[in-house]
């Protein structure tokens, strides 16, 4: 099992994410599975697979919004969309079509070359998002002067795991895990740490760690292999989420 800690793009795992990681991390090597920290490549500069990403939804975009105005008969501006469709949408209609193709072409790069991880892991563990829940309205703070790809890039910046594993269409899943108050805040996370897992069938991760979550697994001598640095102990109730991704079954 690989755990992949820091995103592309440039971001970094905030302090409380990484402590739930690490959590689960040996959790799930106390249950004997074998876990190690690695690197996967993404397949495209991040900018490039911001903006290829931003053509070809907002291309999409283009086309559905332009069906539906014509079956309802309905204007499209800002008495039927939110900013933030609206600048996707004038977006998406600037997309040519060569600039389309394109974006299939860097979509099927990222697909292959976080495919080429499963090769040697069964299941991908990452965070779901790389920092605490934003505030209510962030994401759509100032939206009216985003155009389609700075909305986009917004929307990835704060989930830059789910957005490579959701353009590459690989099975995932959320698991929530205990994890730490913020030191700043003193809020609590709530959210599920997402995990990429192989259609075959593996077990997810535990929402609670045991006591005994630092001891050695069942029948193997010595320390754990994963060691990150050391976790604190779990807060009850708190909470935060890992995303799995899995290999897909022959």
């Amino acid at each position: 099992m690989g755990v992949l800690s820091q995103p592309w793009g440039g971001h970094r795992t905030t302090t409380p994410v990484a402590d739930a990681l690490s959590h689960t991390a040996r959790l799930l090597e106390s249950l004997g599975h074998q876990v190690e920290e690695v690197e996967v490549d993404l397949g495209a500069d991040w900018e490039q697979f911001v903006l290829a990403a931003a053509r070809r939804w907002a291309a999409n975009l283009t086309a559905s919004v332009d069906e539906l105005a014509a079956a309802f008969d309905r204007p499209v501006d800002s008495s039927t969309l939110e900013p933030p469709s609206l600048a996707g949408y004038h977006y998406g209609q600037r997309v040519t079509g060569a600039r389309f193709v394109t974006t299939l072409e860097i979509r099927n790069r990222v697909a292959r070359s976080l495919a080429r991880h499963f090769g040697t892991h069964e299941v991908l563990l990452t965070p779901t998002v790389p920092e605490l829940p934003p505030l209510l309205g962030t994401h759509a703070a100032g939206s009216e002067t985003l155009d389609g790809v700075g909305w986009l890039r917004r929307l990835f910046d704060h989930s830059p795991f789910t957005a490579a594993f959701d353009v590459a269409g690989r099975p995932a899943m959320p698991v929530t895990v205990p994890v730490t108050a913020d030191a700043e805040t003193g809020r609590r996370d709530s959210r599920p740490v997402r995990s990429s897992p192989p259609d075959t069938g593996s077990k997810a991760a535990p929402s609670a760690l045991p006591d005994n979550s630092n001891r050695h697994a069942p029948g193997r001598a010595g320390p754990p292999r994963y060691r990150p640095g050391s976790a604190p102990p779990a807060v009850p109730g708190a909470a935060h989420s890992v995303r799995l991704t899995q290999r897909r079954s022959a």
